[in-house]
């Protein structure tokens, strides 16, 4: 019994998380490690269950590490941990054994979702759709007190005192409730209506409680708490069509009216204002979603129509910026680069009065400018100013100058700095593979292999690390001058994937 226990715990877990929205398909059958007899999980179990279903994101083609995107939501993270820090919501042990990380997805829908372990996932249709960043804070508040609040953990919990039957009832009412209300009905006249109805009351409190937590955490973060309020309209309008409106009682979340009048009810007391508008640098990030997570080329090509005399007056300034923004995007896609270029120069001359802004338009014209294999350009334009010497490097900076300088034929002084950013960061997978890349351009074969071994790594590949690992050794061999240094550090690291991977073997 207590086999058949774990395997529906096992079962239950990744079912929850699936209804959530992006998930591999691999992941439907890919077996969960035991999670014990009732006992709740350790941190470390929580931590080695998250590694997993990363690594499965990682693989899946929606993955998107995309720098400019990752350091605007990143900005924003990193607040809501602050502002967690202060108010006792993040104990140390978390912050010390999670990953807090968030992986972007290239998924139209308006979605994200917590993992165990610290991870989160966010659509790039909800970026998109979002009209501020007090809005996209609302929901990395909320998802982030999901895992502060341990709730996934709670819920394991709670279904190992459940019999065997009736826990498969519950993950069955579960996932029907997430998407079909009518199914979840007939499972209830079915036999099971305690159990399913328990479980997803227990599910309906657990998101009303990371409501109230991340409200405060954003506000205590600095963001304004009608943020919730403003998310909530827009989820409404995503689900009203696919919403039946039956059993609503029988949700895994609450209503979002219902949701929508607590957090009302919040901002009663507070001192009225009109909302913000929309900032120009939230329209420019805004449209770059919608069009990473839309690459095709005919919608590319409809990018072309909000540039239209007549629709592109008719926007909000913030609009205008986010449609020129897109237009140029689109443009270097179809490879139209005077086009792009024309765009560009009308967006940098928008937004010029905007610093924000004005170094979005400057990142933008260096892709422009790496695309049309200008790199010495692209470095001038991401040369740091005064200001910016003083203060630590965004991650999108370096990783375009590590592109430019790899073009420019000044790739040494590029894999010094992301040497340097690597030794605080030595998960980002991206910053290894552009310090490959720049190896590669100064004639060190063994060291590009390497750093490509530690991009599988970083994002928990073990198989293909090891892989990458033996090509170096063996090219270690091979070559007429050894590095004698750098091949001790491959040998030692092919040890240490060795034991993870065995570690990975008896977690199965």
């Amino acid at each position: 019994m207590k086999r058949a226990i774990r395997c529906l715990q096992r079962l239950l877990l990744t079912g929850l998380i699936l209804a959530q929205g992006w998930m591999p398909a691999a992941a439907q059958s890919v077996s969960l490690p035991a999670l014990g007899d009732g006992a709740e999980m350790s941190t470390s179990a929580e931590r080695a269950l998250g590694d997993r279903i990363a690594r499965m994101l990682y693989r899946d083609p929606a993955f998107l590490d995309d720098a400019i995107l990752g350091d605007y939501v990143q900005g924003i993270w990193g607040r809501l941990m602050q502002a967690a820090r202060q108010r006792g919501e993040l104990s140390p042990e978390l912050e010390d054994r999670f990953a807090w990380e968030v992986l972007l997805g290239r998924d139209r829908s308006v979605n994200a979702f917590a993992l165990p372990g610290g991870y989160m996932g966010v659509h790039l249709g909800l970026i998109a759709v979002v009209s501020s960043e007090d809005e996209l804070a609302s929901v990395l508040a909320h998802e982030l007190s999901h895992v502060t609040q341990r709730h996934i953990v709670r819920m394991i919990d709670r279904q190992s005192t459940q019999a065997p039957w009736m826990l498969g009832a519950m993950i069955l009412g579960a996932l029907a409730a997430a998407s079909n209300p009518s199914a979840a009905g007939a499972m209830i006249v079915g036999g099971q209506a305690a159990a399913v109805q328990g479980q997803l009351n227990f599910s309906r409190d657990m998101e009303r409680e990371a409501d109230r937590v991340g409200y405060g955490v954003m506000t205590q973060a600095g963001f304004d708490g009608r943020g919730f309020v403003g998310m909530f309209e827009k989820l409404q309008q995503a689900n009203r069509f696919n919403d039946t409106g039956a059993f609503p009682y029988l949700r895994s979340h609450p209503l979002t009216t219902e949701r929508m009048a607590d957090m009302q009810g919040r901002q009663q007391l507070l001192p009225t204002s009109p909302p913000p508008p929309m900032s120009l640098t939230h329209a420019m990030l805004a449209a770059r979603a919608r069009q990473l997570a839309n690459p095709d080329v005919d919608s590319q090509r409809a990018t072309y129509a909000q540039l239209e005399v007549q629709a592109f007056r008719s926007l909000s300034e913030p609009r205008q910026v986010g449609a020129l923004y897109a237009g140029v995007m689109a443009a270097q896609s179809l490879r139209d680069f005077e086009l792009a270029r024309r765009w560009q120069a009308l967006l940098a001359a928008r937004v010029a009065d905007d610093p924000p802004a004005a170094y979005q338009a400057r990142l933008l014209a260096a892709e422009l400018a790496l695309a049309q294999s200008q790199g010495r350009e692209a470095l001038d334009l991401l040369a740091p100013d005064a200001r910016s010497a003083a203060e630590k490097t965004p991650r999108a900076v370096l990783f375009l100058r590590a592109r430019a300088a790899a073009q420019s034929g000044r790739a040494g002084e590029m894999a010094e700095g992301l040497q340097l950013w690597l030794s605080g960061r030595p998960r980002d997978a991206q910053a290894w593979q552009l310090l490959a890349l720049c190896y590669t351009a100064l004639g060190q074969p063994l060291r590009a292999v390497r750093a490509e071994a530690e991009a599988y790594a970083a994002r928990l590949d073990y198989a293909a690390a090891r892989d990458r690992l033996k090509a170096a050794q063996d090219l270690a061999r091979r070559g007429p001058v050894v590095d004698h240094i750098e091949a001790s550090i491959i040998d030692a690291r092919s040890r240490q994937i060795d034991s993870m991977l065995r570690e990975q073997a008896l977690e199965r």
